[in-house]
């Protein structure tokens, strides 16, 4: 009995000490998470994305962006890599393959698309799919995280970089480097600015805790960014007398912020790729007991729970449209393209691309 107690109380001993010492790679930052209100107005209960359908992507997963060219067509970003052309029927076909991750991408004015490659860096894809990477290190550092661009009209192109210190390879992941930089919340994103022609970088933004979705006005006079980490959107001007100032246009949102994307009409499209975790918010301010949740097993950890949810928004921060599907048939919708007749829905998992009918909205 006495030696059943003494090797339970030595369990218990190396549990304790596991829990408070072992290393682990976040070393998180005390911040003050906003109150949650949840489905509240304007993300009040919605049913409309009920009526999306599934475009089969064959053997390709995680359409994670998407962007119309200048044919007509839609074409997306997966997982594996590959950047598919949906025909007018919706038939996917392979018409590119960047490598690594392709998460972003966005029709340049000349025909040819830029993705931003979570493993490699800022590509440029011709119309005919030939590729090549156009930056894979700022300041001469590599970048170990692109995630989203934006192409202004003289040809910059905007990108963020979710992280400057947990990488999507390195965390064998896209996802899973996200959860590492959200659980620390070290500021670690920003969003550089990238001259094609002459190779110059120069950062417009730092200390975003996960830079996510970027997004040129119309107008050509700020960028909209998606900080996923803290709930919000920003907007940045980029002209004008507000001129290098940024404020906040939408905070507290009921989830993680992923894409932004410009839509008709000078709106904006987000997709609020989970709901918030009341357990990560409750420890926001308890940096100590988020490293010890931290080495606990991944399936006890904070983890995105399954939804389906996108808004349209103004650039002052006006919902203009909350779109939602209680099932969550299509989860983890990371962001919408738009066309005249059609929304399609992007995400991060499942080889199906989901697009619903304006008219069965």
């Amino acid at each position: 009995m006495r030696r059943t107690l003494l090797g339970t109380g030595l369990l218990l001993a190396a549990a304790i000490l596991y829990l408070l010492s072992w290393p682990v790679p976040i070393d998180p930052v005390a911040w003050q998470a906003p109150a949650d209100r949840g489905a509240a107005d304007p993300f009040g209960p919605d049913r409309r994305l009920a009526a999306a359908r599934g475009l089969p992507l064959g053997e390709h997963g995680g359409p994670e962006d998407a962007t119309a060219g200048h044919d007509g067509r839609i074409y997306v970003a997966t997982e594996d890599g590959h950047i598919l052309q949906l025909d007018a029927s919706g038939e996917a076909r392979e018409f590119a393959d960047v490598g690594g991750r392709a998460l972003g991408i966005e029709t340049d004015r000349d025909g040819t698309f830029v993705t931003a490659n979570a493993w490699l860096g800022i590509q440029r894809i011709s119309a005919d799919g030939a590729v090549e990477t156009i930056l894979d290190k700022v300041d001469g550092s590599p970048l170990i995280y692109a995630n989203d661009v934006a192409i202004a009209h003289d040809g910059t192109v905007y990108f963020s970089e979710a992280s400057t210190k947990f990488g999507a390879r390195a965390a064998e992941g896209t996802y899973e480097a996200s959860l590492l930089d959200i659980m620390e919340h070290g500021g670690h994103g920003r969003i550089i600015a990238l001259d094609p022609q002459t190779g110059a970088t120069s950062v417009v933004l730092d200390g975003l805790n996960f830079a996510n979705g970027v997004a040129i006005s119309a107008d050509q006079r700020y960028l909209l960014i998606a900080e996923t980490g803290a709930y919000r959107i920003l907007r940045y001007w980029l002209e004008g007398p507000a001129w290098g100032n940024v404020e906040v246009v939408l905070d507290n949102l009921p989830g993680f912020p992923d894409n932004i994307n410009n839509g008709l009409n000078d709106r904006f499209w987000v997709g609020l790729v989970a709901p918030r975790n009341h357990l990560l918010d409750m420890l926001s301010d308890k940096p100590f007991v988020r490293r010890i949740v931290q080495r606990l097993p991944g399936f006890m950890r904070p983890k995105a729970t399954p939804s389906s949810h996108v808004i349209a928004i103004t650039g002052d921060g006006e919902v203009l449209m909350n779109l939602q599907d209680p099932a969550a048939r299509f989860p983890s919708l990371t962001g919408v393209c738009e066309t005249p007749d059609s929304l399609y829905l992007t995400t991060l998992f499942g080889n199906r691309l989901p697009v619903v009918k304006k008219g069965d909205l």
